[in-house]
């Protein structure tokens, strides 16, 4: 089983940037994907971003394209996400979950405890 942990939130002023991180350990990951979400209060988990461990293949939402960006570094079993030009409305928890290769989208699990972020106007 894979454990994940998500660290790098904090407050920031709308325009700044941040940079998140999901250390992951436990089983061999070359068969997950990992992927990064956000709840913010009052609404529903949104998917941003997911990339596959062993080729780094990533996708990522529409609605934060060109502001977010998806890496991971295999040395230090650990994903990113890179969030600039941050917005009020971005803020929320954000969390990381992993799901094997191949599956869908609800397949993710083994959930993170989260990270605040939180953009001041």
């Amino acid at each position: 089983q894979v454990q994940v942990t998500e660290s790098g939130g904090r407050l920031v002023q709308a325009g700044g940037s941040l940079r998140l991180s999901c250390a992951a350990s436990g089983r061999t990951l070359a068969m997950y994907v990992i992927g990064w979400f956000r709840q913010a209060p009052g609404k529903d988990r949104e998917f941003l971003a997911a990339i596959t461990w062993s080729e780094g293949r990533s996708a990522i939402e529409d609605f934060v394209k060109g502001r977010f960006t998806i890496s991971r570094d295999n040395a230090k079993n650990t994903v990113y996400l890179q969030m600039n030009s941050l917005k009020p409305e971005d803020t929320a928890v954000y969390y990381c979950a992993v799901k094997p290769r191949g599956s869908t989208r609800a397949d993710f699990g083994s959930w993170g405890p989260g990270t605040q972020v939180t953009v001041s106007s």
